[in-house]
């Protein structure tokens, strides 16, 4: 773990353009093998194993090819027993939170060449936060070796991050994560006078009109935002700054301290209610938009299209619409990176191909799925039709995430993010509740970092 940081330390800390100033390095790494007996994939959290399920796998195939779908519940039980091509898949899934995930993924990946052959990974999947420091290692493969070759319509960030320093890619997205405003609308026509989408936007097209709507929500029992988290990503995913700069120091980017006086602001007036510590996965923040709540109800929630599976799913169908909001931004992904040492890398292929370029697939996630998927092509085409999304009262949200999805840009990007973003809004809401005062909060977040990297210093 140690010689992987430090070894990505020159290259991958920073923006994320330092990754093709060099192409110095070898055609290709990639080893093609395929001789394995099982196909084994590392996760965290339930995701992709279930459109993995549903539309990857022999099982899943043959159900679609009847006019039917495998159900969730299913897709759940069935963390084995499926197959692709014939060959068993295993996946194993380890919890994100506290970098756990990382920590197991690394001592499998250290492991990978003594593993027996059945216990060697394949293919695994990163975010984010955290893509860069498999991305630029040696951990990893060139996935143009292993057939992987028509990326035309991927959306060019995607790539960017899954790149190394040399250029080779290393893996691909299956999703685009453009972010927008996802507000409520029945709050919105007694408040706003309007639920339009279009009239919506230009009532919080900046942040000054946006908190301007604050006492406004207020009077009439309603929250701003559904938690103090709420709008975190849309600041700390437009920094100008990174978490930890090239001299191995960390500090809190301008954005990141313009949303702490944002939070801070929307607690005080009660524009919004503490989220708890898993901000917008809490219990608090999901009772706060919840259909039968009887929790003062909140107007705007922050994120993209995966946000409605798991931060929305007790919200009233129908009753909400997305727009851009105050300000553009990205937040997520999961990239589907090629293992070095994998003895199915055609099946590896394979998948990757499936997820970016099979318009079969592409369907399915949009109409079964609600995902903005990782094909402009069809993304385009689908923004320019009829789709209704149920969930936001028929709306074509595709379109709007196609206009989101130009301003996307991968930048001042580290492989602490994950660790620097969770443990800053762990410890940020210890202030917000009232518990520990601001300085005490920020040391707490310091020395936490600290704990997990002893090669970083603190710049405050």
């Amino acid at each position: 773990m140690k010689k992987r940081i430090l070894g990505l330390s020159l290259c991958a800390l920073g923006s994320i353009a330092l990754l093709t100033a060099c192409n110095n390095g070898p055609k290709s790494n990639a080893k093609v093998d395929n001789s394995g007996k099982v196909f084994k994939i590392a996760c965290w959290n339930e995701e992709f194993r279930g459109f993995f399920n549903k539309y990857s796998t022999d099982e899943g195939k043959a159900l679609i090819k009847e006019g039917k779908l495998m159900a969730t519940a299913d897709a759940q039980a069935a963390k084995t027993g499926l197959h692709i091509d014939g060959i068993p898949v295993v996946f194993t899934e380890t919890p994100s939170k506290d970098g756990a995930y990382q920590k197991a993924l690394d001592l499998a990946l250290d492991n990978q060449a003594k593993a027996a052959a059945d216990d060697k990974i394949d293919m695994f999947l990163a975010e984010a936060d955290y893509i860069l420091k498999y991305a630029d290692d040696e951990s990893t493969m060139d996935i143009k070796g292993l057939g992987v070759t028509d990326m035309s319509n991927t959306y060019k960030y995607t790539v960017q991050a899954a790149s190394d320093h040399n250029g080779f890619v290393k893996g691909v997205s299956f999703q685009c994560c453009p972010s927008g405003m996802i507000y409520n609308r029945t709050i919105a026509k007694e408040v706003l006078g309007t639920d339009d989408p279009a009239e919506v936007q230009k009532k919080v097209s900046d942040w000054s009109k946006f908190e301007a709507l604050g006492d406004q929500m207020k009077a009439k029992g309603y929250y701003l935002t559904a938690c103090d988290m709420e709008s975190y990503r849309v600041f700390s995913n437009n920094a100008s700054t990174p978490w930890v700069n090239d001299k191995n120091e960390l500090s809190i980017p301008d954005t990141v301290k313009s949303w702490m006086k944002q939070a801070k602001k929307f607690v005080d007036n009660q524009y919004a209610p503490t989220g708890g510590k898993e901000g917008v996965w809490s219990a608090t923040k999901t009772a706060t938009i919840a259909e039968t709540s009887e929790s003062k109800k909140a107007f705007a929630c922050f994120g993209p299209a995966w946000y409605y599976n798991f931060c929305m799913g007790s919200s009233k169908v129908g009753d909400w619409a997305l727009c851009k909001g105050p300000q553009a931004h990205f937040w997520g992904g999961t990239w589907l990176l090629a293992a070095t040492g994998s003895d199915n890398t055609d099946l590896v292929a394979k998948v990757m191909n499936q997820y970016i370029n099979d318009e079969a697939t592409m369907k399915a996630l949009t109409d079964n799925e609600n995902q903005f998927t990782n094909n402009k092509a069809y993304n385009e085409k689908v923004a320019k039709g009829d789709r209704h999304n149920e969930f936001l009262g028929g709306q074509n949200d595709t379109a709007i995430f196609v206009d989101l999805a130009k301003d996307i840009k991968f930048e001042n990007v580290t492989i602490y993010d994950q660790y620097c973003n969770e443990g800053f809004q762990e410890a940020y809401e210890e202030y917000l509740e009232g518990t520990v005062t601001e300085e005490k909060a920020l040391d707490n977040f310091y020395n936490k970092i600290k704990t997990q990297f002893a090669n970083l210093t603190i710049k405050k």
